[in-house]
């Protein structure tokens, strides 16, 4: 019997050895496995090979076009956009173009975020192909395109957003301090070639944005200083991005930069968005340091288009062949906000009396008197066109008796504490409710001897004439209501320093979004932003504070949209400021231009979101 069962009984006992042997290994490889990937420093990255399906362009030289004495730049050629800008090329760099608006144009065209923004400033991908967020808002996983060359055709990977972020954040960048600050509070984990993972300190729904910022090349900046980064050659002799156009040739005028030459990136081409379009093969920059010079080019037919065009000046091209103008609003928003801690004037505390207020002037005839066409009248304290702007939160008609009536309910004694009545903020919060950081700043007290008791005011505004007409036009409104306001006119520091300060008592004041097109508008208006934010007035409106504290960590978009438009639609019905205008932003081009379309913009450089789409009419 044993012979019988021997060789079965063998056969056993070696696949149960086998079996252990696996399970021994994969044991030992679970041991041995750990998250250290995840933080692998970008220098200790494996090399990348271009993939085989991708052609690799070799870079070239960037030369430079010397203008001679007597010598113009080149007049536009059939099927060359040829524009005129402001100012002048510095550096050609993402991380430091936010502060020059023609770097920021070029830059616009040349490099790439892992996102971007569509026509409503709704966040899409870009150089990321997808994202996921965790169920608390705090983690986001990033997937990476695997199409994506740079100029050069070195493949675009991890590494290279690593090496962007690690450059803002780093002690000797010398970019913009906010940007550094913020990404010093992000966790930034390399998981692979093509996978991120970001990790924040708090929810904050608006973190997919801050992706928009241009990616930098590792391959050809590793190694260099950061705190010399914005003196490197790749600033202005051969910058590489990602992007759709790519530097071509530069021209000079005395050893000084007067313009620039892009043409479509052929890496570009390759990706599936780039087959198309693009009919627009070449952009030529040329820089002037006046509009009045940039006008005079464009009448000249030095160029046909012109990147920014001041309202005002739109009349010295009447009459012109071909003239086509697009506008639209930039992202910022002119208010009147009321200080609610000034002594003598608490009362604007009251609902009541903000209610009276937005009755008894005629804000948008007040506008358009004095401003015109350089701006819009403006109902909502979000920016049109964004995909949280509400069109129905409106303001009451001009009702001068309706205010009256409100008025006679007001109390204008001093009151005996500082702190606000359920009245004058809304609803308060229970504490179970409230939101975690909408504790108010201490209110100060009423000083010793505070000053008397009034119907009067100033409007603080800058010395800008049509501005100072404006404040002017609202203080003779107010007069009908039997309040005696003055107006007074401050330069830029002066009036900076005194919103920081507090010492106001009503100041009309402009609140930009730029860059971004996220609407959360936190910093104006949400009660904890009194000390450190713009809530200059220190408006304290709990209700409002609250929605905007669940908006700004709410990732999921319908209720997002939610909450903004229960935002806007009680900032109407409570007035605690009162919104005045949205400034024009207008651009100038040949009429023979087509396809183009500005829409919702974030700054000016958003003019070429569809760029892909521009043709010339065939003559």
């Amino acid at each position: 019997m044993w012979k019988a069962l021997r060789w079965p009984l063998l056969a056993l006992l070696f696949a149960v050895m086998l079996l252990m042997a696996a399970l021994y290994t994969q044991l030992a490889s679970d041991d041995t496995t750990d998250d250290s990937t995840d933080e692998t420093p970008v220098s200790q990255l494996p090399q990348i090979t271009p993939s085989p399906t991708l052609e690799i362009v070799e870079p070239t030289a960037i030369p430079t076009v010397e203008i001679q004495p007597g010598e113009t730049l080149p007049k536009p050629v059939p099927g060359q956009l040829t524009e005129a800008l402001v100012g002048r090329i510095s550096k050609i760099n993402p991380l430091y173009a936010e502060f020059n608006p023609v770097d920021r144009d070029i830059t616009s065209l040349i490099f790439e975020g892992l996102t971007t923004i569509n026509q409503y400033g709704e966040v899409v991908p870009d150089l990321a192909e997808r994202w996921e967020v965790s169920k608390d808002g705090l983690e986001y996983i990033v997937a990476i395109r695997r199409d994506v060359l740079w100029q050069d055709g070195v493949p675009f990977t991890s590494a290279d957003v690593r090496y962007t972020i690690d450059a803002i954040r780093d002690p000797d960048f010398q970019g913009n301090a906010s940007l550094a600050e913020f990404w010093k509070t992000v966790e930034v984990a390399v998981i692979d070639d093509y996978t991120m993972r970001f990790r924040l300190v708090q929810p904050l729904a608006s973190f997919p944005e801050q992706l928009r910022m241009g990616i930098l090349p590792f391959h050809a900046l590793q190694g260099y200083p950061i705190k010399d980064l914005d003196k490197h050659p790749i600033n202005q002799i051969n910058p590489i991005g990602t992007g759709p156009y790519q530097l071509e040739t530069f021209y000079s005028i005395n050893g000084q930069i007067a313009g620039i030459s892009l043409r479509v990136a052929p890496t570009y081409r390759q990706r599936p968005e780039g087959q198309t379009g693009y009919s627009i093969d070449r952009i030529v920059f040329y820089t002037y340091d006046t509009i009045d010079q940039a006008i005079a080019a464009y009448v000249q037919g030095e160029v046909n288009s012109i990147g920014q065009m001041d309202t005002d000046k739109l009349a010295s091209l009447r009459g012109l062949p071909h003239l086509a103008v697009y506008n639209t609003t930039l992202p910022a928003v002119g208010v009147l906000i009321y200080n609610w801690n000034r002594d003598g004037i608490r009362y604007v505390r009251d609902q009541r009396l903000r209610q009276a207020f937005a009755y008894g002037i005629d804000r948008m005839g007040a506008v358009q008197r004095t401003l015109g066409i350089k701006v819009i009248p403006a109902n909502s304290p979000l920016i049109p066109g964004s995909w949280a702007y509400d069109p129905n939160a409106v303001y009451p008609s001009p009702d001068v008796n309706a205010a009256n009536a409100l008025l006679d309910t007001v109390s204008f004694e001093s009151p005996s504490t500082p702190e606000p009545t359920p009245t004058e903020t809304g609803a308060e919060p229970t504490p179970e409710t409230a939101p975690p950081d909408a504790t108010p700043s201490a209110t100060p007290e009423p000083s010793a001897t505070p000053e008397p008791v009034r119907r009067s005011f100033t409007i603080l505004v800058f010395d800008d004439p049509v501005l100072t007409a404006l404040a002017q036009d609202l203080a003779t409104q107010w007069a009908a209501l039997n309040f005696t306001v003055t107006v007074e006119a401050v330069d830029r520091a002066t009036l900076r320093q005194r919103l920081e300060d507090g010492d106001f008592d009503t100041a009309i004041v402009e609140f930009s979004f730029a860059p971004y097109a996220d609407p959360d508008p936190y910093t104006f208006w949400h009660v904890g932003q009194a000390e450190d934010g713009q809530n200059y007035g220190a408006m304290r409106d709990l209700r409002l504070s609250e929605l905007l504290q669940q908006a700004r960590r709410e990732t999921v978009g319908i209720n997002r949209v939610y909450l903004y438009k229960e935002f806007q639609r009680l900032f109407v019905e409570r007035a605690p400021a009162l919104t005045l205008y949205y400034p024009v932003y207008s651009y100038v081009t040949d009429d023979r231009l087509e396809n183009v379309q500005v829409g919702f913009i974030t700054t000016p450089a958003d003019r070429f979101r569809t760029l892909q789409e521009w043709t010339w009419a065939a003559e």
